[in-house]
């Protein structure tokens, strides 16, 4: 009998995340057809790559003594900070993009933290 694999907290989130994104951009799909939906799936990608990198990040430390956990952290955190405004950055170099669609999906998918607080199990 196979044993049951418990889905980690992170990965709830960042499922969720991925969930979020997908419902904005099908969203701005049905109401503003096809050349809406890259703004608020690139919001989705700026929430979601960074968060992905700290998870993976903190992944590698799990068992380790605290102060390379908190060491770790900080300079994932660091990474994440960077790597969002890198993104933002590039994000705003396409003259098509929309802010409005763009910030609805980044926003969306940060309030996922939020909610699993509200939520958790």
């Amino acid at each position: 009998m196979a044993a049951k694999r418990k889905i980690s907290t992170v990965s709830k989130i960042l499922g969720l995340q991925i969930i979020v994104v997908l419902m904005i951009c099908l969203g701005f799909y049905i109401v503003g057809g096809r050349s809406t939906v890259l703004s608020p799936f690139l919001g989705g990608i700026v929430a979601f790559l960074p968060n992905l990198y700290l998870a993976l990040r903190m992944a590698r430390v799990t068992g380790q003594d605290a102060q390379k956990i908190v060491r770790s952290f900080y300079a994932g955190e660091s990474g994440k900070l960077i790597l969002t405004a890198m993104l933002f950055f590039m994000i705003f170099q396409i003259p098509t993009i929309e802010l409005l669609p763009l910030l609805t999906a980044y926003v969306a998918a940060l309030s996922v933290f939020w909610f699993a607080l509200i939520f958790r199990d």
